[in-house]
C-alpha cells in the first residue's frame, strides 16, 4: 500500500478543505521552508483561516503564498528524578 503523506502548505490547505476554521502556521512568501526558517522567533506566524486564488489569508485578512500548520504548546516542567541527580551519578 503506498500512502502519500501531505505536509507543509498543502496540508494546510487539506486542513481548510476539511472543516478547520483557524490553522496556526508559520507562513512565508518564498517557500515552505523559508516559512520554517523564519518562524523560529515566531516573527512570521499566523492563525490562517482561508485559502483563495492561491493564497492563505490570515485572520487580519493578508495573504500568503506559503503557510506550514505548526504546533505550539505551552512548557511545562517536573522535578528532576533522584536517579538522574549529580550526587547519585558515578563519575
Amino acid at each position: 500500500m503506498n500512502s502519500t503523506k501531505i505536509v507543509g502548505s498543502d496540508l494546510t490547505r487539506s486542513m481548510l478543505m476539511s472543516g478547520s476554521t483557524e490553522v496556526w502556521c508559520a507562513i512565508s512568501d518564498e517557500s515552505d521552508e523559508e516559512a520554517m526558517l523564519d518562524h523560529y522567533g515566531n516573527d512570521f506566524t499566523a492563525y490562517i483561516v482561508s485559502f483563495d486564488n492561491d493564497y492563505f489569508y490570515c485572520n487580519h485578512g493578508r495573504a500568503w503564498a506559503f503557510a506550514v500548520p505548526i504546533r505550539i504548546v505551552a512548557l511545562g516542567q517536573s522535578p528532576i528524578e533522584e536517579e538522574f541527580s549529580p550526587v547519585n551519578m558515578a563519575i
